[in-house]
């Protein structure tokens, strides 16, 4: 009977003893993992919004709002991409190819050329593969545009999808 109180104290000790090292090693390698799991998530968000931002500059600012060619527009939209413009109390959808065949024409006709747009990014919120923009357009240093972008990241990357947009007065 002696023996087995014995074992139970030694059985107990040893259980405080093993408990302690899983607390100092476990709980720190657990943290490890966290912490690199974030870091890991932050670089890829930061590579996301690079790549998004990207796309937005070259199809959509210098390709759409600066007369770019049709192929660098093509590259980044999707195919079925689609701006609801909110026109006389009614949506009003405008696809891709028929922006781009409007942007063709007035490139034929030699129209008057708008000055040069610049984007300024306000935000870029992504959460997995979707992603949304806000971006604020200026010609000749005055806000002409607020933009609100949608994007979906595909095999071949990102693309932008739909655009919503509020057009500030002159």
């Amino acid at each position: 009977m002696a023996y087995t109180s014995k074992a139970r104290q030694l059985e107990k000790k040893l259980t405080i003893k093993l408990i302690f090292v899983m607390k100092q090693t476990i709980i720190p390698f657990l943290l490890l993992l966290c912490s690199l799991a974030v870091q890991s998530y932050a670089q890829q968000q930061s590579s996301d919004e690079a790549a998004i931002k990207q796309v937005i500059q070259s199809a959509y600012i210098d390709g759409i709002q600066n007369g770019g060619s049709s192929e660098v527009i093509r590259s980044g939209f999707h195919p079925s991409f689609n701006m609801l413009r909110f026109t006389d109390n009614d949506i009003k959808p405008y696809a891709i190819e028929d922006w781009i065949a409007a942007i063709e024409k007035r490139k034929k006709e030699n129209a008057t050329v708008p000055p040069p747009a610049v984007g300024n990014f306000v935000s870029v919120d992504i959460t997995g593969t979707a992603a949304v923009v806000k971006l604020e357009l200026f010609r000749e240093n005055k806000k002409t545009f607020t933009d609100y972008l949608v994007l979906y990241k595909f095999t071949d990357g990102w693309k932008i999808v739909s655009k919503t947009f509020y057009r500030h007065p002159n």
